[in-house]
């Protein structure tokens, strides 16, 4: 008699997400031990399974619906209202059956604004039902993103060294805020100071939420909002654990805190970490104002909960928007971030996001969309030296940010000790993983540890428990050369690849093998830089091949910036420090750079589309180093192509005086998805407004006015030439006249027509042509640029020939 309770019982624990139990972990049924000996327990068997079903159907999963705002019926007084009587109709609630309704209250977030419709918890039934209803646009399943986890004004020209930085004071021709998606802020950090700021302008309508350690006093004239998005992270997580994370904008992680100081933190005189990189912090654009949407949480940051944020922001009036982070690449249409970009580009919001950290490897892109500013990461002119001296007498150069109670003394050698069983490819023993060291081995040595699968700072800490004094860090084939420095809890310093393997030779190969670390301080005047972070994402965007990514790259290694109160500067849970900045590296810190130069140009020209400040920062950007040698690559000895710094490093002074700009409008970019290859119904979630439809203007992908130029040869041969067009807008003086230089291509020739420019009044639009005739097919892609030059301004933009060809 108890039998059908357990069932509803069971049911009701399957249907209750996270989902405990998969198919794969009940292949054996233990709860029915000799089974087959009874038919009635076969019976019993039967009926499980039916439930197990019946509640896989009911799973309930986080959607994100799309409606189209024009198609409400007129029986509806409002949207949202519309939205849940359509849900409403189609939910199946199986475990109220009979109850109806179920639908409003399945609804997590409503967005009105750079995006109509809902997200809701769904089946899969459910979902399937629902694509057939009219109104219904898309569905877009849940998707979670990952965090791409001091000098750089100077380094960019925005601090010269004979000034207070005037220029960067021009922010106060123009109320600027610039939204920051992350995981919040720490308030009281002397970068969120708002010391001499006007009041807030009247035409911003954010808020300053509260909750758990966060008032409405932790906003000022600086910070002018705040707010939390997270019914998506609950609803995929389970319930809120308040106690492990602040469910209000205060930071904990402080990820978001170092972004949004990046973006527009004021001048901090005396900053450092631990006394490395000491000087004045400030952010790109010190005058702007800060709108911190917080939505990443422990467990990650979810589509609709960053959807819901980028609806709100617009709606806030918001400038720009700084997002650094990403998820995997789907096609523009199945992307709700690349839909809500759209629709905040739409609105004049200018949006940049960070590239990912998954170079060096080729097509590891993030954020690709054309009408979104895609940041790569490059050094500056600084690091923090440290040394390795080893007892054979050979001195080695890496990088360190440990400054801690555990010291090394430079005079006197330590045994050192490898676990790995060779020099050239690293093993589990050689990560040093957790529980991988042995005390009888490594006490009172140093540790080499390979780098990969755990945090680096983490292997120090595994070296600590372990009984091991000190820590040298070996880059493996993934990393290269390049040297990321971290804030260790024990003595460490990171090195390159090539000479990791010399250490580990010599610690194979000799049993008395010895070393001491030094720790050098902070060095300023790194040549070459800057260089491309090997972590960077690297093109090409194999989406659109027409279309060049990343867009530019800006400092992302090494970055100092404010920090959380609450997490010590390596986050990990045992690391009890404390610090105002911390130092990072990322595209995660690249993007707000762009971010807040973004800022500074929408500032001075605030009628400037985000197509005129995005060609600003591209045309602008330079393509050599403080040696003045083409920008290089840091995991490999080559230099870097435009698949990896995009036009090139972003270059503030110039950006604010471009000359000309390539303007793309928002039906120019709903044309460009025209030709890829989408169906009406596709095409659809772009087309919110009923009068966007194909103009059937652009012949080519590669026609879109986009400020780089990618000419993309199809497979058959007999295509020889290519012609793409462009259109470029006066925003220099009244009177001027531009000529064309553009560089040598061993496949083809290239045509620029016509070759002068002449201008009679600012902002007039002038057309050219640009042709490619090949002479000999090329297997790789080929590199170059074109450069518009009037005698004051240089505007440049990377070509890229390519030439498919059948596999």
């Amino acid at each position: 008699m108890k039998q059908p309770l357990f069932f509803i019982t069971l049911t009701s624990i399957l249907t209750t997400p996270p989902f405990p139990l998969h198919f794969s972990q009940t292949h054996s049924f233990p709860l029915f031990p000799k089974m087959a000996d009874s038919p009635l327990k076969c019976l019993c068997f039967l009926l499980f399974l039916d439930s197990f079903l019946l509640s896989s159907a009911l799973f309930l999963k986080t959607y994100v619906v799309q409606m189209d705002r024009s198609a409400m019926p007129d029986s509806f007084t409002n949207h949202f209202e519309w939205y849940s009587n359509v849900l409403t109709n189609v939910v199946l609630d199986l475990q109220r059956e009979g109850n109806g309704g179920g639908g409003e209250e399945r609804i997590i977030y409503g967005y009105h604004n750079v995006f109509h419709g809902v997200a809701a918890r769904l089946s899969e039934e459910e979902v399937e039902k629902l694509e057939e209803e009219d109104g219904v646009v898309a569905i877009f399943p849940e998707m979670k993103y990952e965090l791409h986890t001091t000098r750089s004004p100077r380094f960019l020209g925005l601090e010269p060294a004979d000034s207070n930085s005037a220029w960067s004071q021009q922010i106060a021709d123009h109320d600027v805020v610039v939204g920051v998606l992350d995981t919040g802020i720490w308030p009281e950090s002397d970068s969120f100071d708002d010391a001499g700021m006007s009041p807030v302008p009247a035409h911003w309508k954010g808020e300053c939420e509260t909750g758990r350690g966060f008032t409405k006093q932790n906003c000022n004239r600086k910070i002018v909002g705040a707010r939390v998005f997270y019914r998506g992270y609950q609803a995929a997580t389970g319930k809120f654990n308040e106690q492990l994370e602040y469910k209000s904008p205060r930071d904990q992680d402080g990820h978001g805190t170092h972004t949004a100081a990046t973006v527009a933190g004021s001048p901090v005189a005396g900053a450092s970490l631990l006394g490395y990189a000491y000087g004045t912090a400030r952010g790109m654009a010190p005058g702007a104002r800060i709108a911190a949407y917080k939505v990443c949480w422990i467990g990650g940051c979810f589509s609709s909960d960053i959807l819901s944020a980028v609806d709100r922001a617009v709606a806030d009036g918001v400038n720009v928007l700084s997002i650094s982070l990403g998820g995997g690449v789907s096609s523009y249409y199945r992307d709700s971030l690349s839909v809500a970009a759209f629709g905040a580009m739409e609105m004049g919001v200018f949006v940049s996001c960070s590239a990912g950290n998954g170079g060096p490897d080729p097509v590891s892109l993030t954020n690709v969309s054309p009408w979104i500013t895609t940041v790569g990461a490059s050094t500056m002119d600084r690091d923090f030296p440290a040394i390795v001296k080893l007892g054979d007498g050979r001195t080695i150069t890496g990088v360190s940010l440990y400054r801690g109670r555990i010291t090394i003394p430079e005079n006197k050698q330590f045994p050192i000790v490898y676990m790995g069983s060779n020099s050239s490819s690293p093993d589990p023993s050689s990560l040093c993983l957790e529980g991988t060291l042995d005390p009888h081995f490594v006490a009172g040595k140093i540790v080499i540890c390979d780098r990969g699968i755990s945090p680096r700072v983490q292997k120090g800490v595994v070296v600590k428990n372990a009984g091991g004094i000190g820590m040298i860090l070996s880059n493996t084939a993934a990393n290269g050369e390049e040297l990321v420095a971290d804030c260790h809890l024990v003595p460490a310093v990171a090195i390159g690849e090539r000479e990791g393997k010399a250490i580990k030779q010599y610690a194979l190969t000799n049993r008395r093998a010895t070393a001491t670390l030094g720790f050098l301080g902070t060095r300023l005047g790194v040549k070459p830089s800057p260089v491309v972070a090997a972590f960077s994402s690297r093109g090409p965007n194999f989406l659109t091949l027409e279309i060049l990514k990343p867009d530019l790259v800006a400092p992302g290694v090494n970055i100092l910036a404010a920090w959380t109160g609450k997490t010590g500067p390596s986050s990990l849970t045992t690391d009890t420090r404390r610090v105002k900045f911390n130092i990072l590296s990322g595209t995660s810190m690249s993007c707000p750079h762009v971010s807040g130069v973004a800022a500074l140009i929408k500032s001075k020209h605030p009628d400037w589309s985000p197509s005129a400040i995005k060609s600003a920062l591209m045309t602008t950007a330079y393509v050599h180093d403080n040696t003045y040698k083409p920008l290089k690559d840091s995991s490999a000895a080559s230099p870097s192509s435009p698949y990896d710094h995009g036009a090139g490093h972003i270059n503030p002074r110039k950006a604010l005086d471009p000359g000309l700009v390539y303007e793309i409008q928002p039906q120019d970019y709903f044309d460009f998805l025209c030709t890829q290859d989408l169906s009406p119904t596709q095409l659809k979630v772009f087309s919110k407004y009923s009068n966007r439809t194909c103009r059937g203007l652009l012949p080519n992908p590669g026609d879109l006015n986009y400020p780089a130029i990618s000419a993309v040869f199809p497979e058959k041969t007999t295509v020889t030439s290519l012609t793409l067009h462009r259109t470029v807008t006066n925003v220099g003086p009244a009177t001027s006249s531009y000529h064309a230089v553009v560089s040598p291509f061993k496949g083809a020739t290239v045509k620029v027509e016509p070759e002068s420019l002449n201008f009679t009044r600012r902002y007039e639009k002038v057309s050219y042509r640009i042709t490619f005739v090949t002479k000999k097919r090329q297997s790789m892609p080929e590199f170059g640029g074109l450069i518009w030059k009037d005698g004051s301004h240089k505007v440049r933009s990377p070509i890229v020939i390519t030439w498919l060809s059948f596999v």
